[in-house]
């Protein structure tokens, strides 16, 4: 039984080959001999109904089943069969060659004239009551739930790299703000000691050279006008009263 099957040719086609080509045969005569049987999947089994379900054939684990609704033309025929259940209705089968096909047809065709005959009697069975003769339990054989399975995609390499760079460069920035807002922070909250101290150096530099500009200057204005003088290489001047001394 396959009760996820949603057509009768996709059940077929699930069986294993001696079992596809079996059931195929027997779908096949059902169609042609019952004129306007409408076919359908229902609780895992192939399902012909005309006014309400009258065969059904099932691919059991150890035998294929033809199960027939009207129960007095099975027991008119159990004599020409073997493997017949007449208290449930159907025929049990293992090898399609050991079936006479020609008893079958006959049992088929003689259903659909007891099925005409009942409608016109208004006494034809629901299908509660066929599947208690056939002994199939509705909820067992009813189909699960569908379940959507969305298929999960993992994302291109070069898309990965692209992403993993952005999000790289992101990082630095932002490890750069903290840095810059928190007066040389590292991001780790430790303080960043080489950059404060490459920040300091040039300060101290430019302090020294001011203080030395600033002692020169007045030690170049004490000097007295004679050495000056001296310097440039100029005479003294001569007054009277100097020579008056002399």
């Amino acid at each position: 039984m396959n009760p996820t099957a949603s057509t009768v040719g996709a059940y077929l086609r699930d069986l294993p080959p001696d079992r596809r080509v079996a059931m195929a045969r027997l779908c096949s005569m059902i169609r042609r001999s019952a004129r306007g049987v409408r076919e359908s999947m229902r609780y895992g089994l192939a399902f012909y109904e005309l006014d309400g379900p009258l065969f059904a054939l099932e691919s059991g684990r150890r035998h294929m089943s033809l199960y027939v609704a009207e129960k007095d033309v099975v027991v008119k025929h159990k004599d020409a069969l073997s493997g017949v259940n007449s208290a449930k209705s159907f025929i049990k089968f293992s090898d399609l060659n050991r079936l006479p096909l020609d008893v079958v047809e006959k049992i088929v065709r003689d259903s659909v004239a007891a099925r005409r005959q009942r409608v016109s009697q208004g006494t034809v069975p629901t299908q509660a009551e066929l599947l208690k003769l056939w002994d199939i339990n509705e909820e067992a054989a009813a189909p699960p739930a569908t379940t959507v399975k969305l298929p999960v995609t993992k994302p291109a390499a070069s898309m990965s790299d692209a992403i993993n760079a952005m999000a790289s460069t992101m990082r630095d920035a932002m490890y750069a703000a903290i840095d810059i807002a928190t007066g040389g922070v590292a991001p780790s909250g430790k303080p960043a000691a080489k950059k404060a101290a490459t920040r300091k150096a040039p300060a101290k530099k430019a302090a020294k050279t001011a203080a030395k500009s600033r002692t020169a200057r007045p030690a170049a204005a004490r000097k007295t006008p004679s050495k000056a003088a001296g310097k440039t290489g100029r005479k003294p001047v001569r007054t009277a009263a100097s020579a008056r001394r002399k």
